[in-house]
Formats: C-alpha cells, sequence, structure tokens
C-alpha cells in the first residue's frame, strides 16, 4: 500500500514538474512575440535607427523580463531553502503521523 502511493505521489509531482516547465515555455514565447510586436510597433513610428536608441522602448522588456528570470528561477532554479529533500522528508513526517494517528 506504501509503494503505491509512493509510486502515485511521484507520477502526480512528476506531473506537476512537466505543468510547471511547458508554463514556463509558454510564457517565454510569449514574452518574445509581445515584446517583438511591442519593439517593432514603436520603432515605426520613429525610424529604425531612433527607436532603437530610444530607452523607453525597453521598459517592457526589462520590467516583464524581470518576472520571466523570477518564473525561471521557481522551475529551473535551486531550491536551497525548500528543496526537493526537504519537500520529500515533510512528507515522510506528515505520513508517519498520520499513519500513527490512524492506530492509537
Amino acid at each position: 500500500m506504501r509503494t503505491n502511493y509512493k509510486e502515485n505521489f511521484s507520477y502526480k509531482s512528476a506531473q506537476k514538474r512537466v505543468k510547471d516547465i511547458k508554463g514556463f515555455y509558454v510564457h517565454l514565447i510569449i514574452y518574445l512575440f509581445v515584446n517583438i510586436a511591442i519593439f517593432v510597433v514603436t520603432t515605426q513610428g520613429e525610424g529604425f535607427i531612433s527607436g532603437i536608441s530610444n530607452l523607453s522602448n525597453y521598459s517592457t522588456i526589462f520590467f516583464w523580463g524581470i518576472g520571466l528570470f523570477a518564473h525561471w528561477a521557481s522551475v529551473f532554479g535551486p531550491n536551497f531553502i525548500f528543496g526537493k529533500k526537504w519537500e520529500e522528508r515533510k512528507v515522510r513526517e506528515y505520513m508517519e503521523k498520520e499513519e500513527k494517528q490512524r492506530w492509537e
């Protein structure tokens, strides 16, 4: 019974990981398309050379880039404090606690 739970937990964990990675890549693709479109539209009126030199055209790219970096860090970055080992240890701790309460 415990093996089934562990296999089920592993499957759910892997499924969540794949969903998180897919979410990041979708975010990245939208970021690229939207920012390219914004850049093209804003530089068309000014001319390409003057549009490139206008720093206000980079504000969306910069601030959204910070959010994209945070998303990357949450998906692929190292988990120093609440890493995978910590999660597994806590899950085992709660399972043992629940099992102990069931038998009392």
